[in-house]
């Protein structure tokens, strides 16, 4: 590469205003983001997002699940695009970075590129993806999961929220059911930046995370029955408490955890007692299960514990309790090439970096199944995120903006 190209730097004030502009769209009091996947909020950034990808010369095009793909042409037309980007969508109290910083970051390697007058020998290929944080619809990462072929299309259109709302309903009511099919645009490899949404870099003063695997998932939905039954005149030998024997299945998960770990974590994110009283003993509940860990053989053995510990407390508590696994994420191992080229970037630009496991599930973790993937970490303050006080800094933003640059550089060429 020549001077001017290896000391190419994006323009951080632009990214910085990109992402606060784009804030706007479901910003909540406390400076967070609520804009859950499909909503009128998510049209709102979708619709900037596409006018800001075509405004850089980008060919915008919408898949039947969402999932927007904005291509940079290179020299070499015949080469796979290296595809960069993550997404839109936030948790019901998220904060601005969480995917934003991905999908914008990447747009402001376009558009730096742009200002160069730098063509690529490989195209290069933008991506928004539709639902990654899973907080609507399950499972998360559904578009890129359907998009290397673990679900149908059919599949994921027909998959509803808590109000009974499918997919393919809600994408209609925004306008975003693309006409091509999932996998119409083909990728080369993956690269994708996000804040780190844990505390190692900031507590090791690092600046770029260098993400060699990330954890596998297994998400189970649960339901508890029991007995309901009157507060006051029911004995408490006598008593099939749902709640009690959530509150258990709670703490079992939790020493399971433990037992297994530091390389395993167990949560217990939601929780809905049905027909709720205050003097009626709960019957029943749903509830849903996260556990993860980056080594497969423990992802088996928290797996086997959670149900023996859940079949111990059931037949214990005279209740009913029904689990069902419905997904299961593989760990991954990123691309060795891939890791060595952001690894080259950070190393070139001057940034310390450090090798790190993902302990969040990312697009980029589905895509690693199909072809070449890799990504970029920054710190996030306190490790926070999936919060309304997620926070990162300009200065950061733009460092692990510029190493996805010359990660890209390195892999799509400069064309002579």
């Amino acid at each position: 590469m020549s001077r001017a190209v290896t000391n190419l730097q994006i323009d951080s004030a632009r990214l910085w205003g990109s992402i606060h502009e784009t804030a706007q769209f479901g910003a909540t009091a406390k400076g967070g983001v609520r804009r859950l996947t499909l909503s009128a909020e998510d049209k709102q950034v979708r619709d900037w997002f596409r006018k800001a990808c075509e405004e850089a010369g980008l060919e915008v095009h919408t898949d039947a699940l969402g999932s927007q793909f904005g291509l940079r042409k290179g020299r070499d037309m015949s080469k796979p695009p290296v595809g960069i980007g993550s997404h839109l969508d936030t948790q019901p109290t998220g904060g601005k970075y969480d995917g934003i910083l991905g999908t914008l970051g990447a747009l402001e390697v376009i558009r730096t590129l742009n200002d160069a007058g730098i063509e690529t020998d490989a195209p290069i290929c933008v991506v928004n993806w539709t639902n990654e944080e899973g907080s609507r619809f399950a499972p998360a990462m559904m578009a890129s999961a359907a998009y290397v072929g673990d679900f149908t299309t059919d599949d994921i259109l027909s998959r509803k929220d808590a109000e009974g709302t499918t997919v393919g309903q809600a994408l209609d009511s925004i306008g975003y059911r693309g006409d091509k099919p999932v996998g119409f645009q083909k990728l080369g490899c993956f690269v994708e930046l996000h804040i780190e949404q844990g505390p190692i870099l900031e507590a090791e003063g690092k600046t770029i995370g260098v993400v060699d695997s990330g954890q596998g998932v297994l998400w189970y939905d649960g339901k508890i029955s029991g007995f309901e039954s009157h507060a006051g005149s029911t004995p408490m030998p006598l008593r099939r408490d749902a709640l009690a024997t959530l509150s258990e299945i709670v703490l079992a998960m939790e020493a399971i955890a433990r037992k297994h770990g530091p390389n395993a974590v167990g949560t217990i994110g939601e929780a809905v007692i049905a027909n709720p009283s205050r003097n009626v003993i709960p019957g029943e509940i749903a509830f849903t299960m996260d556990c993860r860990s980056a080594d497969g053989a423990i992802m088996d053995a928290l797996d086997r514990d959670l149900r023996g510990a859940i079949a111990e407390i059931s037949a214990r508590r005279k209740v009913e309790v029904k689990i069902d696994l419905v997904w299961r994420k593989p760990p991954t191992h990123f691309d060795p090439k891939l890791i060595a080229a952001v690894e080259s970037a950070a190393k070139t630009l001057g940034y310390s970096s450090r090798r790190i496991t993902s302990g969040a599930g990312h697009d980029a973790c589905n895509l690693n199944t199909i072809m070449p993937a890799a990504m970029v970490f920054v710190p996030c303050k306190d490790g926070i995120s999936h919060n309304e006080l997620e926070d990162a800094t300009q200065p950061d933003c733009a460092a692990g903006t510029n190493v996805l640059m010359h990660t890209v550089l390195a892999i799509a060429g400069v064309a002579s």
